[in-house]
Protein backbone atom coordinates (compact mmCIF):
# COMPACT_ATOMS: atom_id res chain seq x y z
CA UNK A 1 0.00 0.00 0.00
CA UNK A 2 1.52 3.38 -0.98
CA UNK A 3 2.23 5.84 1.77
CA UNK A 4 -0.20 8.74 2.16
CA UNK A 5 1.41 12.18 2.33
CA UNK A 6 0.39 14.32 5.31
CA UNK A 7 0.70 18.05 4.80
CA UNK A 8 1.93 20.43 7.50
CA UNK A 9 1.17 24.06 8.24
CA UNK A 10 4.12 25.66 10.05
CA UNK A 11 3.20 28.10 12.84
CA UNK A 12 6.55 29.48 13.93
CA UNK A 13 6.04 32.91 12.33
CA UNK A 14 2.77 33.64 14.17
CA UNK A 15 0.93 31.42 16.64
CA UNK A 16 4.11 29.91 18.06
CA UNK A 17 5.49 33.17 19.39
CA UNK A 18 1.99 34.45 20.17
CA UNK A 19 1.51 31.48 22.50
CA UNK A 20 4.98 31.50 24.05
CA UNK A 21 6.05 35.15 24.10
CA UNK A 22 2.92 37.28 23.73
CA UNK A 23 3.44 37.93 19.97
CA UNK A 24 6.41 40.13 20.79
CA UNK A 25 8.84 38.84 18.15
CA UNK A 26 9.88 41.62 15.79
CA UNK A 27 9.86 41.21 12.04
CA UNK A 28 13.61 41.60 11.76
CA UNK A 29 14.03 38.47 13.89
CA UNK A 30 11.61 36.51 11.68
CA UNK A 31 13.04 37.51 8.31
CA UNK A 32 16.25 35.41 8.46
CA UNK A 33 14.19 32.19 8.71
CA UNK A 34 11.96 32.90 5.74
CA UNK A 35 14.10 31.41 2.95
CA UNK A 36 14.44 28.04 4.66
CA UNK A 37 10.76 27.98 5.61
CA UNK A 38 9.81 28.84 2.04
CA UNK A 39 11.83 25.94 0.63
CA UNK A 40 11.04 23.34 3.31
CA UNK A 41 7.86 22.06 1.62
CA UNK A 42 5.08 23.12 4.01
CA UNK A 43 1.47 23.21 2.81
CA UNK A 44 1.25 26.74 4.21
CA UNK A 45 3.11 29.14 6.51
CA UNK A 46 0.91 30.80 9.11
CA UNK A 47 2.35 34.28 9.59
CA UNK A 48 -0.40 36.85 10.15
CA UNK A 49 -3.71 37.49 11.90
CA UNK A 50 -4.55 36.58 15.47
CA UNK A 51 -2.87 39.09 17.78
CA UNK A 52 -0.38 40.25 15.12
CA UNK A 53 -2.09 43.57 14.45
CA UNK A 54 -2.43 44.44 18.11
CA UNK A 55 1.16 43.57 19.03
CA UNK A 56 2.68 45.23 15.95
CA UNK A 57 1.16 48.65 16.48
CA UNK A 58 0.92 48.58 20.29
CA UNK A 59 4.38 47.27 21.17
CA UNK A 60 6.64 46.96 18.12
CA UNK A 61 5.93 50.23 16.27
CA UNK A 62 5.65 48.08 13.18
CA UNK A 63 3.12 48.28 10.36
CA UNK A 64 1.35 44.89 10.20
CA UNK A 65 0.55 45.39 6.51
CA UNK A 66 4.24 45.89 5.78
CA UNK A 67 4.95 42.68 7.71
CA UNK A 68 2.58 40.82 5.39
CA UNK A 69 4.11 42.37 2.27
CA UNK A 70 7.58 41.43 3.50
CA UNK A 71 6.58 37.80 4.06
CA UNK A 72 5.00 37.69 0.59
CA UNK A 73 8.22 38.94 -0.99
CA UNK A 74 10.49 36.60 0.99
CA UNK A 75 8.37 33.43 0.62
CA UNK A 76 7.25 33.41 -3.03
CA UNK A 77 6.84 29.61 -3.12
CA UNK A 78 4.57 29.31 -0.08
CA UNK A 79 0.90 29.73 0.72
CA UNK A 80 0.68 32.40 3.40
CA UNK A 81 -2.01 31.79 5.99
CA UNK A 82 -3.79 33.99 8.53
CA UNK A 83 -6.29 33.64 11.38
CA UNK A 84 -9.38 35.83 11.01
CA UNK A 85 -12.06 36.25 13.69
CA UNK A 86 -15.02 36.31 11.31
CA UNK A 87 -17.17 39.40 11.81
CA UNK A 88 -14.67 40.62 14.46
CA UNK A 89 -11.82 40.62 11.89
CA UNK A 90 -8.72 41.19 14.06
CA UNK A 91 -10.44 43.46 16.58
CA UNK A 92 -12.73 42.79 19.51
CA UNK A 93 -16.12 43.92 18.21
CA UNK A 94 -18.34 43.17 15.26
CA UNK A 95 -17.75 45.23 12.11
CA UNK A 96 -20.28 46.20 9.49
CA UNK A 97 -20.19 44.00 6.38
CA UNK A 98 -18.51 46.56 4.11
CA UNK A 99 -15.56 46.84 6.53
CA UNK A 100 -15.26 43.04 6.58
CA UNK A 101 -15.22 42.87 2.78
CA UNK A 102 -12.63 45.62 2.46
CA UNK A 103 -10.37 44.00 5.04
CA UNK A 104 -10.41 40.65 3.24
CA UNK A 105 -9.80 42.32 -0.12
CA UNK A 106 -6.79 44.23 1.20
CA UNK A 107 -5.34 41.19 2.97
CA UNK A 108 -5.57 39.20 -0.27
CA UNK A 109 -4.12 42.10 -2.28
CA UNK A 110 -1.15 42.36 0.09
CA UNK A 111 -0.30 38.68 -0.23
CA UNK A 112 -2.56 36.47 1.90
CA UNK A 113 -3.53 33.08 0.42
CA UNK A 114 -5.32 31.05 3.11
CA UNK A 115 -7.90 32.62 5.40
CA UNK A 116 -8.71 30.50 8.47
CA UNK A 117 -12.00 32.06 9.55
CA UNK A 118 -13.54 31.33 12.93
CA UNK A 119 -16.18 32.69 15.28
CA UNK A 120 -15.69 32.54 19.03
CA UNK A 121 -19.22 31.19 19.53
CA UNK A 122 -19.25 28.91 16.46
CA UNK A 123 -22.15 31.01 15.17
CA UNK A 124 -22.29 30.35 11.43
CA UNK A 125 -24.04 33.68 10.84
CA UNK A 126 -20.89 35.49 11.99
CA UNK A 127 -18.81 33.66 9.35
CA UNK A 128 -20.88 34.13 6.20
CA UNK A 129 -19.72 37.59 5.15
CA UNK A 130 -16.01 36.97 5.65
CA UNK A 131 -16.07 33.56 3.96
CA UNK A 132 -18.00 34.99 1.01
CA UNK A 133 -15.46 37.81 0.80
CA UNK A 134 -12.57 35.34 0.73
CA UNK A 135 -14.23 33.35 -2.03
CA UNK A 136 -14.72 36.56 -4.02
CA UNK A 137 -10.95 37.15 -4.00
CA UNK A 138 -10.26 33.64 -5.31
CA UNK A 139 -8.24 32.78 -2.21
CA UNK A 140 -8.58 29.70 0.04
CA UNK A 141 -11.50 29.96 2.47
CA UNK A 142 -11.02 27.67 5.47
CA UNK A 143 -14.10 27.31 7.65
CA UNK A 144 -13.27 26.69 11.27
CA UNK A 145 -14.83 24.74 14.12
CA UNK A 146 -13.71 25.94 17.56
CA UNK A 147 -13.37 22.70 19.49
CA UNK A 148 -14.57 22.69 23.06
CA UNK A 149 -16.17 20.31 25.55
CA UNK A 150 -19.60 20.72 27.11
CA UNK A 151 -22.86 18.79 27.39
CA UNK A 152 -23.96 20.53 24.17
CA UNK A 153 -20.77 20.15 22.11
CA UNK A 154 -21.06 16.63 20.72
CA UNK A 155 -19.37 15.00 17.74
CA UNK A 156 -22.67 15.09 15.75
CA UNK A 157 -23.06 18.81 16.53
CA UNK A 158 -19.55 19.55 15.25
CA UNK A 159 -20.13 17.44 12.13
CA UNK A 160 -23.32 19.38 11.44
CA UNK A 161 -21.33 22.61 11.67
CA UNK A 162 -18.79 21.23 9.19
CA UNK A 163 -21.63 20.52 6.73
CA UNK A 164 -22.91 24.07 7.17
CA UNK A 165 -19.44 25.46 6.50
CA UNK A 166 -19.08 23.41 3.34
CA UNK A 167 -22.50 24.68 2.21
CA UNK A 168 -20.98 28.19 2.42
CA UNK A 169 -18.38 27.17 -0.16
CA UNK A 170 -15.38 26.57 2.09
CA UNK A 171 -12.30 25.03 0.51
CA UNK A 172 -11.39 23.15 3.69
CA UNK A 173 -12.47 22.57 7.28
CA UNK A 174 -10.27 23.29 10.28
CA UNK A 175 -10.78 21.74 13.71
CA UNK A 176 -9.31 24.46 15.94
CA UNK A 177 -8.40 23.23 19.42
CA UNK A 178 -7.08 26.33 21.18
CA UNK A 179 -6.55 24.81 24.63
CA UNK A 180 -5.26 21.28 24.03
CA UNK A 181 -8.65 19.73 24.82
CA UNK A 182 -8.82 17.42 21.79
CA UNK A 183 -8.14 13.91 23.08
CA UNK A 184 -7.18 11.06 20.72
CA UNK A 185 -10.53 9.25 20.60
CA UNK A 186 -12.68 12.30 19.77
CA UNK A 187 -10.01 13.46 17.30
CA UNK A 188 -10.51 10.23 15.37
CA UNK A 189 -14.30 10.32 15.64
CA UNK A 190 -14.59 13.95 14.58
CA UNK A 191 -12.35 13.66 11.51
CA UNK A 192 -14.03 10.41 10.52
CA UNK A 193 -17.46 12.01 10.96
CA UNK A 194 -16.60 15.06 8.87
CA UNK A 195 -15.18 12.91 6.06
CA UNK A 196 -18.28 10.71 6.08
CA UNK A 197 -20.71 13.63 6.06
CA UNK A 198 -18.89 16.06 3.75
CA UNK A 199 -17.12 13.64 1.44
CA UNK A 200 -13.74 11.98 1.63
CA UNK A 201 -12.31 14.59 -0.75
CA UNK A 202 -12.99 17.33 1.83
CA UNK A 203 -9.71 18.75 3.14
CA UNK A 204 -9.65 18.45 6.93
CA UNK A 205 -7.06 20.45 8.85
CA UNK A 206 -6.36 19.98 12.59
CA UNK A 207 -4.90 22.68 14.83
CA UNK A 208 -4.14 21.97 18.46
CA UNK A 209 -1.90 23.08 21.32
CA UNK A 210 0.49 20.99 23.39
CA UNK A 211 -0.68 22.28 26.78
CA UNK A 212 -2.25 19.08 28.10
CA UNK A 213 0.45 16.71 26.84
CA UNK A 214 -1.90 14.40 24.90
CA UNK A 215 -2.35 16.11 21.56
CA UNK A 216 0.57 14.67 19.58
CA UNK A 217 -1.29 11.37 19.96
CA UNK A 218 -4.47 13.19 18.93
CA UNK A 219 -2.78 14.32 15.71
CA UNK A 220 -1.80 10.72 14.99
CA UNK A 221 -5.38 9.50 15.50
CA UNK A 222 -6.70 12.36 13.33
CA UNK A 223 -4.30 11.32 10.58
CA UNK A 224 -5.43 7.69 10.87
CA UNK A 225 -9.03 8.89 10.48
CA UNK A 226 -8.21 10.72 7.25
CA UNK A 227 -6.98 14.17 8.32
CA UNK A 228 -5.08 15.83 5.46
CA UNK A 229 -3.17 18.70 7.12
CA UNK A 230 -1.92 19.30 10.66
CA UNK A 231 -0.46 22.36 12.39
CA UNK A 232 2.91 22.17 14.17
CA UNK A 233 5.73 24.48 15.17
CA UNK A 234 9.46 23.88 14.81
CA UNK A 235 10.79 22.67 18.16
CA UNK A 236 12.69 25.77 19.27
CA UNK A 237 9.32 27.53 19.63
CA UNK A 238 7.02 24.72 20.72
CA UNK A 239 5.43 22.85 23.65
CA UNK A 240 3.98 24.36 26.82
CA UNK A 241 0.98 26.49 25.81
CA UNK A 242 2.41 26.40 22.28
CA UNK A 243 2.22 23.55 19.79
CA UNK A 244 3.57 20.12 19.05
CA UNK A 245 7.04 20.12 17.44
CA UNK A 246 7.21 19.79 13.68
CA UNK A 247 10.19 17.43 13.89
CA UNK A 248 8.37 15.13 16.35
CA UNK A 249 5.37 14.83 14.04
CA UNK A 250 7.62 13.97 11.09
CA UNK A 251 9.58 11.35 13.03
CA UNK A 252 6.41 9.88 14.54
CA UNK A 253 5.06 9.02 11.09
CA UNK A 254 8.05 6.87 10.11
CA UNK A 255 6.96 3.29 9.46
CA UNK A 256 3.25 4.07 9.86
CA UNK A 257 2.20 4.23 6.21
CA UNK A 258 2.14 8.03 6.34
CA UNK A 259 4.86 10.45 5.38
CA UNK A 260 5.53 14.15 4.91
CA UNK A 261 7.40 15.89 2.13
CA UNK A 262 9.30 18.23 4.46
CA UNK A 263 12.99 18.95 3.99
CA UNK A 264 14.40 18.21 7.46
CA UNK A 265 17.67 19.99 6.75
CA UNK A 266 15.77 23.22 6.20
CA UNK A 267 13.78 22.58 9.38
CA UNK A 268 16.95 22.04 11.40
CA UNK A 269 18.38 25.31 10.16
CA UNK A 270 15.24 27.15 11.27
CA UNK A 271 15.32 25.30 14.61
CA UNK A 272 18.92 26.34 15.24
CA UNK A 273 18.22 29.92 14.26
CA UNK A 274 15.30 30.35 16.68
CA UNK A 275 17.24 28.59 19.44
CA UNK A 276 19.63 31.53 19.22
CA UNK A 277 16.87 34.15 19.00
CA UNK A 278 14.59 32.84 21.73
CA UNK A 279 16.72 33.85 24.77
CA UNK A 280 16.70 37.46 23.61
CA UNK A 281 12.96 37.50 24.32
CA UNK A 282 13.27 36.02 27.81
CA UNK A 283 11.35 38.93 29.33
CA UNK A 284 8.25 37.93 27.38
CA UNK A 285 8.54 34.14 27.55
CA UNK A 286 5.79 32.34 29.39
CA UNK A 287 6.84 30.78 32.66
CA UNK A 288 4.72 27.73 31.89
CA UNK A 289 6.58 25.15 29.83
CA UNK A 290 5.25 21.88 31.18
CA UNK A 291 1.94 20.00 31.04
CA UNK A 292 -1.37 21.02 32.60
CA UNK A 293 -4.10 18.38 32.53
CA UNK A 294 -6.33 20.45 34.85
CA UNK A 295 -7.40 22.26 31.67
CA UNK A 296 -9.62 19.27 30.89
CA UNK A 297 -11.69 20.29 33.95
CA UNK A 298 -11.42 24.07 33.87
CA UNK A 299 -11.21 24.36 30.03
CA UNK A 300 -9.16 27.51 30.56
CA UNK A 301 -6.46 28.10 27.92
CA UNK A 302 -3.01 28.96 29.24
CA UNK A 303 -3.06 32.51 27.87
CA UNK A 304 -6.36 33.13 29.64
CA UNK A 305 -4.90 31.95 32.96
CA UNK A 306 -1.96 34.34 32.70
CA UNK A 307 -4.35 37.19 31.88
CA UNK A 308 -6.50 36.48 34.96
CA UNK A 309 -3.41 36.20 37.16
CA UNK A 310 -2.35 39.65 36.00
CA UNK A 311 -5.80 41.08 36.71
CA UNK A 312 -5.85 39.62 40.22
CA UNK A 313 -2.36 40.86 41.04
CA UNK A 314 -3.40 44.36 39.99
CA UNK A 315 -6.16 44.14 42.57
CA UNK A 316 -3.79 42.83 45.26
CA UNK A 317 -5.74 39.56 45.16
CA UNK A 318 -3.24 37.17 43.63
CA UNK A 319 -4.05 34.60 46.32
CA UNK A 320 -7.62 34.19 45.02
CA UNK A 321 -6.68 32.54 41.74
CA UNK A 322 -8.09 29.18 42.79
CA UNK A 323 -11.51 30.76 43.41
CA UNK A 324 -11.44 32.33 39.94
CA UNK A 325 -10.48 29.02 38.31
CA UNK A 326 -13.51 27.45 39.99
CA UNK A 327 -15.74 30.34 38.94
CA UNK A 328 -14.88 30.31 35.22
CA UNK A 329 -16.77 27.07 34.41
CA UNK A 330 -19.84 28.44 36.24
CA UNK A 331 -19.76 31.69 34.28
CA UNK A 332 -19.29 29.73 31.06
CA UNK A 333 -22.28 27.52 31.90
CA UNK A 334 -24.42 30.61 32.63
CA UNK A 335 -23.41 32.04 29.25
CA UNK A 336 -24.51 28.95 27.28
CA UNK A 337 -21.11 27.19 27.08
CA UNK A 338 -19.25 29.45 24.66
CA UNK A 339 -15.89 28.07 23.51
CA UNK A 340 -13.12 29.91 25.34
CA UNK A 341 -11.25 31.67 22.55
CA UNK A 342 -10.71 35.35 21.72
CA UNK A 343 -12.78 37.34 22.57
CA UNK A 344 -15.12 35.06 24.56
CA UNK A 345 -12.26 33.81 26.77
CA UNK A 346 -11.40 37.34 27.86
CA UNK A 347 -15.07 38.20 28.43
CA UNK A 348 -15.77 35.11 30.55
CA UNK A 349 -12.46 35.32 32.41
CA UNK A 350 -12.84 38.97 33.35
CA UNK A 351 -16.40 38.39 34.55
CA UNK A 352 -15.18 35.51 36.71
CA UNK A 353 -12.61 37.85 38.28
CA UNK A 354 -15.32 40.41 39.07
CA UNK A 355 -17.59 37.71 40.48
CA UNK A 356 -14.91 36.57 42.92
CA UNK A 357 -13.86 40.06 43.97
CA UNK A 358 -17.29 41.75 44.11
CA UNK A 359 -19.87 38.99 44.42
CA UNK A 360 -21.59 37.02 41.66
CA UNK A 361 -22.75 39.43 38.96
CA UNK A 362 -22.84 42.39 41.37
CA UNK A 363 -20.55 43.99 38.81
CA UNK A 364 -21.07 43.06 35.17
CA UNK A 365 -18.86 44.15 32.27
CA UNK A 366 -20.57 45.60 29.24
CA UNK A 367 -19.00 42.86 27.14
CA UNK A 368 -20.40 40.09 29.33
CA UNK A 369 -23.86 41.66 29.30
CA UNK A 370 -23.66 41.78 25.50
CA UNK A 371 -22.61 38.12 25.42
CA UNK A 372 -25.60 37.17 27.58
CA UNK A 373 -28.00 39.20 25.43
CA UNK A 374 -26.90 37.84 22.05
CA UNK A 375 -24.89 40.82 20.80
CA UNK A 376 -21.92 38.52 20.02
CA UNK A 377 -24.13 35.84 18.50
CA UNK A 378 -25.83 32.67 19.65
CA UNK A 379 -24.39 29.90 21.82
CA UNK A 380 -25.06 26.20 21.49
CA UNK A 381 -26.28 25.94 25.08
CA UNK A 382 -29.12 27.81 26.76
CA UNK A 383 -28.19 30.81 28.89
CA UNK A 384 -29.10 31.16 32.57
CA UNK A 385 -32.36 33.11 32.49
CA UNK A 386 -31.68 34.83 35.82
CA UNK A 387 -28.32 36.11 34.61
CA UNK A 388 -29.98 37.26 31.37
CA UNK A 389 -32.38 39.34 33.49
CA UNK A 390 -29.44 40.84 35.35
CA UNK A 391 -27.73 41.64 32.04
CA UNK A 392 -30.85 43.49 30.88
CA UNK A 393 -30.86 45.47 34.12
CA UNK A 394 -27.14 46.22 33.87
CA UNK A 395 -27.10 47.26 30.22
CA UNK A 396 -30.60 48.65 29.79
CA UNK A 397 -30.83 46.67 26.53
CA UNK A 398 -33.09 43.85 25.43
CA UNK A 399 -31.83 40.48 24.12
CA UNK A 400 -31.54 39.95 20.38
CA UNK A 401 -31.83 36.74 18.38
CA UNK A 402 -30.72 37.94 14.94
CA UNK A 403 -27.25 38.29 13.45
CA UNK A 404 -25.50 41.01 15.48
CA UNK A 405 -23.96 42.70 12.44
CA UNK A 406 -27.43 43.32 11.02
CA UNK A 407 -27.85 45.99 13.69
CA UNK A 408 -24.78 47.91 12.50
CA UNK A 409 -25.06 50.95 10.27
CA UNK A 410 -22.62 51.53 7.41
CA UNK A 411 -19.41 52.76 9.00
CA UNK A 412 -16.68 52.81 6.35
CA UNK A 413 -17.06 56.46 5.41
CA UNK A 414 -16.83 57.79 8.94
CA UNK A 415 -14.00 55.39 9.81
CA UNK A 416 -12.13 56.72 6.79
CA UNK A 417 -12.81 60.33 7.72
CA UNK A 418 -11.70 59.78 11.31
CA UNK A 419 -8.54 57.94 10.22
CA UNK A 420 -7.53 60.53 7.63
CA UNK A 421 -7.82 63.24 10.27
CA UNK A 422 -5.08 61.58 12.33
CA UNK A 423 -1.51 62.77 12.17
CA UNK A 424 0.66 60.25 10.32
CA UNK A 425 -2.18 58.44 8.52
CA UNK A 426 -1.05 57.81 4.93
CA UNK A 427 -4.57 57.83 3.49
CA UNK A 428 -4.56 54.19 2.38
CA UNK A 429 -7.37 51.74 2.97
CA UNK A 430 -4.85 49.71 4.96
CA UNK A 431 -4.38 52.58 7.42
CA UNK A 432 -8.13 53.05 7.69
CA UNK A 433 -8.48 49.36 8.53
CA UNK A 434 -5.70 49.59 11.10
CA UNK A 435 -7.59 52.46 12.73
CA UNK A 436 -10.84 50.48 12.57
CA UNK A 437 -9.25 47.54 14.39
CA UNK A 438 -7.64 49.58 17.16
CA UNK A 439 -8.98 53.14 17.31
CA UNK A 440 -7.28 53.83 20.66
CA UNK A 441 -3.85 52.63 19.54
CA UNK A 442 -3.66 53.80 15.91
CA UNK A 443 -3.55 57.55 16.77
CA UNK A 444 -0.32 56.91 18.70
CA UNK A 445 1.10 54.50 16.13
CA UNK A 446 0.64 56.55 12.95
CA UNK A 447 2.84 59.52 13.91
CA UNK A 448 5.50 57.25 15.47
CA UNK A 449 5.65 54.86 12.51
CA UNK A 450 8.36 56.89 10.77
CA UNK A 451 10.69 56.23 13.71
CA UNK A 452 10.96 52.59 12.62
CA UNK A 453 10.23 49.29 14.30
CA UNK A 454 11.33 48.51 17.80
CA UNK A 455 13.15 45.24 18.31
CA UNK A 456 12.20 44.39 21.86
CA UNK A 457 14.74 41.58 22.03
CA UNK A 458 17.46 44.24 21.98
CA UNK A 459 15.65 46.93 23.92
CA UNK A 460 13.39 45.12 26.39
CA UNK A 461 10.38 47.27 27.10
CA UNK A 462 8.98 47.13 30.58
CA UNK A 463 5.42 48.14 31.15
CA UNK A 464 5.25 51.39 33.09
CA UNK A 465 4.36 50.97 36.72
CA UNK A 466 0.72 51.83 37.30
CA UNK A 467 -1.34 51.97 40.46
CA UNK A 468 -3.50 48.91 40.80
CA UNK A 469 -7.03 49.80 39.66
CA UNK A 470 -9.94 48.90 41.84
CA UNK A 471 -12.72 46.76 40.34
CA UNK A 472 -15.14 49.66 40.65
CA UNK A 473 -15.52 52.96 42.43
CA UNK A 474 -17.41 52.72 45.71
CA UNK A 475 -21.08 52.32 44.96
CA UNK A 476 -23.68 54.41 46.74
CA UNK A 477 -25.07 52.96 49.91
CA UNK A 478 -27.72 50.35 49.25
CA UNK A 479 -30.46 52.41 50.81
CA UNK A 480 -29.72 55.21 48.33
CA UNK A 481 -29.05 53.09 45.23
CA UNK A 482 -32.19 52.86 43.11
CA UNK A 483 -30.72 52.27 39.65
CA UNK A 484 -27.64 50.74 38.04
CA UNK A 485 -24.46 52.84 38.18
CA UNK A 486 -21.89 52.59 35.37
CA UNK A 487 -18.10 52.90 35.58
CA UNK A 488 -15.14 52.50 33.25
CA UNK A 489 -12.59 50.12 34.75
CA UNK A 490 -9.14 49.36 33.35
CA UNK A 491 -7.85 45.84 33.90
CA UNK A 492 -4.65 44.50 32.37
CA UNK A 493 -4.47 47.41 29.94
CA UNK A 494 -8.04 47.01 28.63
CA UNK A 495 -10.96 49.27 29.49
CA UNK A 496 -14.30 47.70 30.43
CA UNK A 497 -17.69 49.33 30.82
CA UNK A 498 -19.04 47.89 34.05
CA UNK A 499 -22.31 48.42 35.82
CA UNK A 500 -23.13 47.93 39.50
CA UNK A 501 -26.75 46.95 39.93
CA UNK A 502 -28.92 47.87 42.91
CA UNK A 503 -29.62 45.20 45.49
CA UNK A 504 -32.60 43.08 44.56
Amino acid sequence: MPERTIQITELILRDAHQSLMATRMALEDLVPACEDLDKAGFWSIECWGGATFDACIRFLNEDPWERLRTFRKLMPNSRLQMLLRGQNLLGYRHYEDEVVRRFVEKAAENGMDVFRVFDALNDIRNLRTSLKAVRATGKHAQGTICYTISPEHTIPAFVTMAEQLMDLGCNSICIKDMAGLLKPAPAYELVEGIKAACGNETLVHVHTHATTGVTLVSLMKAIEAGCDIVDTSISSLSLGPGHNPTESLIEMLEGTGYRTAIDMERVRKVRDYFNKVRPRYSEFLTGFNGVDTDIFRSQIPGGMISNMESQLKQQGAGDRMREVLEEVPSVRRDAGYPPLVTPSSQIVGTQAVFNVLMGRYKVMTGEFADLMLGYYGSTLGEKNSEVVKQAILHSKKEPISGRPADLLRPEWDHLRADALALKGCNGSDEDVLTYAMFPQVAPKFFPARSEGAKNLSKEPAKAPAQPAPKPASPAPARAQMTEAVSYVVTLNGKSHNVTVAPAQ
